[in-house]
């Protein structure tokens, strides 16, 4: 298992862009999770651990792309149909097993293929049988019809890159090469727990002054749609040996651990003691965003620690810009920027300059078929149902102070990070 470098998260206080954060622990940290290799089945939501280069070309053979008949386009009279005798068949799997002679026709079946000689496929729908003959039509261009060789992909191309995610796609991709199984890394295993005496699990009874504990939950969510091993360490008690216990045990099995709230300098904030007490340390990242309070990251065995706001927006924002490509970077994803689409605004709002803001939004189409994003649900980064109904976040940057109906918008769906 991989580990990080001791401080590799210091920072000083620099008010940091989302972008700038990500580049600098891309620049800090190196991939921990171990390539290993599995069956071609087994890799779905997997990374791959080294680029898949062709070893074969896609498809092998030129072969026709509809029903039809093969034939030399040279034996085609100019300007008059040509009629040819039908001299053999071919068909997916049941090649003709002879090259195709001049002045004769091949009855051929698509993705069948092509004989040696003949370079033209003729649409059956196009022709006229009769007994054994066919009449072609003039018109024809030389080639039609014919998938090449190496199509699709050609032997020596480098077909997927490392880093890539394997999905429907590129698991398809693989088996049209041949390949049984896949070079692919580790799946990264992070441990989730909260803390707090106020938290009580779904299910249970609470108490006055308790509260149900929705963010673990959330942010497991999250990481299994990330392709993680979740380990859930539970609700850990406030109490500076209980957090210590909880993080010493969840750094020995685990790749990175994922907390939320109690990482701040209040009286019953125990997690930077309980780290350092551990030999760990830990940093609070002052990130330009809103809604999002600094996020706390670092490490204790060498395993990273993300430690997001409570409050379960801010959670949830947090993890899905800062700690989701942390996390697949550890997991050995390639980087991929962040989508971001224009829409316009169907909603006024002000904001102070500084921070970078996330609003929850939802699309329609208005009456040209252009996209509105409107406001969803309220703003407070408490409430969690304005995420459930929301379509995506519209990003307004450092330096607006205001946005009118009309505008333009930067909207990043949530369905491209979640």
């Amino acid at each position: 298992m991989g580990r990080l470098a001791d401080d590799c998260f210091a920072l000083g206080d620099r008010l940091l862009s989302v972008e700038e954060a990500v580049a600098e622990f891309r620049s800090r940290l190196a991939v921990v999770a171990e390539a290993e290799t599995v069956p071609l089945a087994a890799t779905e939501n997997r990374f791959l651990a080294e680029d898949l280069v062709a070893d074969r070309s896609v498809p092998p053979h030129a072969n026709a792309a509809v029903d039809g008949y093969a034939v030399h386009f040279d034996d085609l009279a100019p300007g008059a149909p040509t009629t040819l005798p039908v001299a053999g068949r071919a068909a997916a799997g049941h090649p003709l097993g002879r090259p195709g002679r001049r002045g004769e026709a091949i009855r051929i079946l698509t993705g069948a293929p092509l004989p040696a000689g003949p370079d033209t496929v003729v649409m059956q729908e196009d022709c006229s049988a009769a007994g054994n003959c066919v009449t072609i039509p003039p018109g024809l261009r030389r080639g039609a019809h014919v998938r090449p060789a190496g199509d699709d992909i050609r032997a020596g191309d480098t077909v997927l890159t490392a880093g890539r995610r394997l999905g429907p796609a590129e698991i398809g991709l693989a088996a049209s090469l041949g390949r049984p199984a896949l070079p692919v890394r580790r799946t990264l295993r992070v441990a989730v727990l909260s803390t707090g005496d106020e938290l009580r699990a779904p299910g249970t009874s609470v108490a006055e002054g308790q509260i149900y504990d929705a963010n673990r939950y959330l942010l497991m969510t999250l990481l299994r749609r990330l392709g993680c091993d979740v380990a859930d360490r539970g609700i850990v008690p406030d109490r500076a040996d209980a957090v210590r216990s909880a993080l010493t045990d969840a750094a020995a099995d685990a790749n990175a651990i994922v907390t939320s709230g109690g990482v701040s300098v209040g009286d019953e904030d125990h997690v930077k003691a309980a780290l350092e007490a551990a030999g760990g340390r830990l940093h609070h990242w002052r990130l330009a965003i809103k809604p999002g309070k600094p996020v706390a990251l670092g490490q204790i065995g060498g395993v990273p620690l993300l430690g997001l706001p409570g409050n379960p927006v801010a959670a949830m924002v947090t993890f899905l810009l800062v700690a989701r490509p942390l996390l697949l970077h550890l997991a050995g994803a390639e980087p991929r920027p962040l989508r971001r689409f224009p829409v316009a605004a169907g909603f006024a709002h002000g904001k102070k300059p500084g921070r970078r803001e996330y609003l929850r939004v939802v699309l329609e189409a208005d009456s040209t078929g252009g996209l509105v994003a409107h406001r969803h649900g309220r703003d407070g980064a408490g409430m969690l149902s304005s995420l459930a109904g929301a379509e995506g976040l519209v990003e307004l940057p450092e330096d607006a102070t205001s946005v009118a109906p009309g505008d333009p918008v930067a909207y990043i769906p949530l369905s491209t990070l979640i």
